[in-house]
């Protein structure tokens, strides 16, 4: 059987983290965009919800087995923000710069600095699949006001690691992959798509 998934998003950072530990088990993801996939609303309020629909709606339009994440970063003292808009915090069209900007701006005065990336993952076998894979995890760290390192993306420059003395930007691929909401959640999903779906 042909270990095939596609992938839906199109964030190239994302890609590159899926590819890097998901080749070595012979599976190989493709980006839904190179398959001509047009992306879906995420209106819902939690990851899992949208995560799901993302999966469905890239299965639906490819008739392949798909994967879908939605991630994001919550700041303990914002309660729900950015959640489930982190990629578009400050708006639509919103960079990593300007929703790194919103992010510090809200917390200013704040003590709590406390922040957890969050990351789900959904896989299907079809667009109607009644049973979908689902793997979770977190990332706890702080919010930090200058941004400090050039690697990752979205929030990694401002995400402090109290336990490295360093920021997630600051790691090298390997170390973020083997500590990461995302890193962890992939390496869960591939344990669940080996017990469930034999890959």
């Amino acid at each position: 059987m042909e270990k095939k998934l596609v992938l839906a998003s199109n964030n190239k950072g994302k890609i590159r983290e899926f590819n890097a530990l998901f080749a070595s088990r012979g599976i190989e993801v493709e980006a839904q965009g190179a398959l001509g996939v047009t992306e879906c609303a995420e209106p819902y309020g939690t990851f899992l919800e949208n995560a799901l629909a993302k999966a469905r709606n890239a299965a639906r339009q490819t008739g392949l087995a798909a994967m879908a994440d939605d991630s994001g970063i919550t700041a303990h003292a914002l309660v729900t923000e950015p959640g489930v808009h982190s990629a578009r915090y400050a708006g639509e069209a919103a960079d990593d710069a300007a929703n790194n900007a919103k992010l510090v701006a809200a917390l200013k005065g704040s003590s709590d600095r406390r922040a957890a990336y969050t990351c789900v993952l959904v896989a299907v076998r079809s667009a109607d699949d009644p049973d979908p894979v689902v793997a979770q995890a977190s990332w706890t760290g702080e919010i930090i006001d200058e941004p400090r390192g050039s690697g990752g993306f979205g929030y990694d420059p401002h995400f402090y690691l109290p336990q490295f003395g360093r920021t997630a930007a600051e790691l090298t691929a390997e170390e973020k992959n083997a500590v990461s909401h995302r890193g962890r959640a992939m390496k869960r999903m591939l344990a669940a798509l080996s017990e469930r779906w034999g890959w």
